[in-house]
């Protein structure tokens, strides 16, 4: 039997791997060069970059940024400021630029996903929709919980949770 510190850390679990999927590589070399387009920025200082963004929700691994870096600078896209300096600081080059401008929607998208990651954020931590959340989530595990629980019962239930979805999408 499932206990609640189980269904926590898996849905712990569920959101990293939501998150973890949230940009690809591609993306990730699309955002570096918007934040180098404003200046030049070390490695961590663009995972810091991309975690404000989200506010937090979404903050990408050193094994993340330093491979795509890399990848950057051998494609002529980027610069090192100082290649004798300890911490590796970076600059967009003339060919990063244009194919950032190229690539402009795709980087105007990514962003937005963070924005956007950034106000449901924002919009769940209010106290009233917490309690509604845990309310549903409550109520609903409750329900589940029961060994006898009928065919006809579990319709309803699934019923009133995709009423109460198409009631959320259209308001």
């Amino acid at each position: 039997m499932k206990t609640p510190d189980d269904t926590r850390t898996a849905c712990v679990k569920q959101r990293r791997k939501r998150r973890e999927r949230m940009l690809d590589a591609g993306d990730l070399r699309l955002l570096i060069l918007h934040f180098l387009a404003k200046g030049p920025a070390h490695g961590y200082e663009l995972i810091k970059a991309i975690e404000d963004l989200s506010k937090g929700e979404y903050s990408p691994s050193p094994g993340m940024i330093y491979p795509n870096l890399t990848q950057l600078e051998e494609s002529g896209f980027i610069l090192a400021v100082d290649e004798e300096a300890a911490r590796k600081a970076y600059r967009l080059h003339a060919a990063g630029a244009d194919w950032l401008a190229a690539n402009q929607t795709a980087c105007d998208e990514v962003t937005s996903r963070l924005n956007a990651l950034a106000i449901l954020v924002d919009n769940r931590s209010r106290p009233e929709v917490e309690r509604a959340i845990n309310n549903m989530r409550s109520a609903l595990n409750t329900r589940l919980a029961q060994a006898d629980i009928s065919r006809d019962s579990l319709h309803a239930l699934i019923d009133a949770l995709d009423e109460a979805a198409k009631k959320i999408e259209r308001s």
